[in-house]
């Protein structure tokens, strides 16, 4: 039976999320090391002590602190049914932290509730994003090439865009896939230096007549994304796309023998509910498929 329980131990012990066991008295009887690496306390600190001396501190968006008014560990226990919530725990070096908590209750072979046991992940959700956005703010998050926001920054906002999509309550977001026609071409014909800045010409033509809240960036190569955050109708994704659209057109690059000029082609589509990541961008760069084959400059809505 202690082989068993060791046996148990270690596999919790190993598991990415913080795991902890309380008694009836909400004091604290196990804590893994899942734990101990998400709020930076350690077993020998946390075991013996009581929930309630509310070390972690969650608080929820309101700014209420759980531990001691709305406890998910003391009403599992109440009334025997899981509790799932995302809160902000405090971490033993002083910041919060996103996490997604789950508390059931423990019961014994007659059916009594003798404890309960909680589970604390990082938080993939909304709040998680948010804190993700925020962290790499201090990263190397800009095309070195352009300005503009690179993919790993675009790849966040896009999950935002995908978490908050249900709280939106109407203002839909948009999401423009963009690239710059015959690129290769202006490469081969007159160099990469001369294709480098085609791509912060068109870089800086797109960021300066985005509103201030629409997120731009490289998405790779020639290909850009913005995503057009608070948009309201299709018709507004319509004219916003045909804008820039027209813009890059118009735009010239004067080189000393040749002025370049360019186009791009566009796919827009709105963040549907159910669309993940994936789906939304595949959709729209099907969408810019779809004008690249039209005789490209276009944009294709969808």
């Amino acid at each position: 039976m202690i082989e068993d329980q060791d046996f148990y131990k270690k596999i919790i012990d190993n598991l990415y999320d913080g795991v902890y066991f309380v008694d009836r008295d909400r004091v604290i009887t196990y804590w893994n090391k899942g734990a101990e690496r998400i709020s930076g306390y350690t077993s020998q600190q946390m075991i013996g002590r009581s929930c309630r001396d509310n070390l972690l501190n969650y608080v929820n968006l309101k700014g209420e602190q759980l531990c001691i008014t709305h406890c998910p560990l003391a009403a599992c226990m109440q009334d025997g049914k899981t509790r799932e919530i995302d809160v902000f725990l405090h971490h033993a070096d002083g910041h919060r932290v996103p996490v997604l908590v789950r508390a059931e209750p423990l019961m014994d072979g007659e059916g009594n509730i003798i404890g309960a046991v909680e589970t604390f992940t990082r938080d993939t959700g909304v709040m998680g994003v948010h804190q993700e956005l925020h962290e790499l703010r201090h990263t190397v998050i800009k095309d070195k090439l352009t300005g503009i926001w690179n993919r790993r920054y675009l790849d966040a906002c896009l999950r935002a865009a995908v978490a908050e999509m249900a709280p939106l309550k109407g203002l839909l977001t948009g999401l423009l896939f963009i690239d710059i026609d015959h690129f290769k071409q202006i490469n081969d014909t007159y160099g990469h230096e001369s294709g480098d800045r085609v791509l912060q010409m068109v870089a800086a033509t797109l960021q300066n007549n985005l509103r201030k809240n629409d997120v731009l960036g490289r998405w790779g190569g020639e290909e850009f994304l913005v995503i057009l955050n608070d948009l309201v109708t299709r018709d507004a994704l319509k004219f916003i796309a045909d804008k820039i659209r027209m813009l890059v057109a118009n735009s010239r690059l004067d080189l000393p023998t040749i002025s370049l000029t360019t186009t791009i082609s566009l796919g827009a589509t709105l963040l549907l509910p159910g669309d993940s990541i994936e789906s939304v961008v595949n959709r729209t760069d099907r969408l810019m498929y779809k004008s690249k084959k039209a005789g490209r400059n276009k944009v294709s809505v969808g």
